[in-house]
């Protein structure tokens, strides 16, 4: 007991000798924001201006409406009706009805950029595909010069279980999908 006293009492001696001394700066950071870093670096010849341009809001949205249609004309030209429903956030953009069969496909479409290595998906589109495998639809549409190219469907779930809850969306390789996808039918 004595020797724990004696102990106590040295760290309490010690501990008013501390003092302070000046930060020693052992790292640093800078966080530069993505859109700032594709509008100050130069596309070099040859290069896809893919990039640059789905990092503007203004641009995305035009390469989603642009794949929109082409996904709507597609559901067309196979003899169904399509209805945008993009706005209800219900886990994909648009429900088509087959009148022949009488059945709904649920088909989240992705516009991107010719030239684009990868798309997000949701939470919520993901769950959307595990709990509707036989309606999900994943239609991709890339987009080159403003011009879009024929839609390409990827049948079924998109994953083989659900995201963690921490997670808001997953983001894919776009070749993989494109690997896995089929003409529309």
């Amino acid at each position: 007991l004595a020797e724990r006293l004696q102990r106590r009492l040295h760290l309490i001696t010690q501990e008013r000798i501390i003092s302070s001394q000046p930060p020693r700066v052992r790292g640093g950071m800078i966080v530069v924001p993505h859109g700032l870093l594709r509008e100050r670096i130069p596309v070099e010849k040859g290069q896809s201006l893919g990039a640059k341009m789905s990092g503007d809001p203004t641009a995305r949205r035009v390469i989603e409406g642009k794949a929109m249609d082409a996904v709507m004309a597609a559901e067309r030209a196979l003899g169904n009706q399509p209805e945008d429903v993009s706005a209800q956030k219900v886990g994909y953009d648009i429900a088509s009805h087959d009148p022949e069969a009488d059945h709904m496909r649920f088909i989240e479409v992705k516009g991107r950029v010719d030239g684009a290595d990868t798309v997000m998906i949701t939470r919520q589109e993901v769950i959307t595909s595990l709990h509707e495998p036989r309606k999900f639809i994943l239609a991709i549409v890339q987009v080159e010069s403003g011009v879009p190219h024929h839609p390409r469907y990827v049948y079924g779930a998109l994953d083989t279980r659900e995201p963690r809850f921490d997670q808001s969306a997953i983001q894919f390789n776009l070749k993989s999908l494109l690997e896995r996808a089929e003409e529309p039918h």
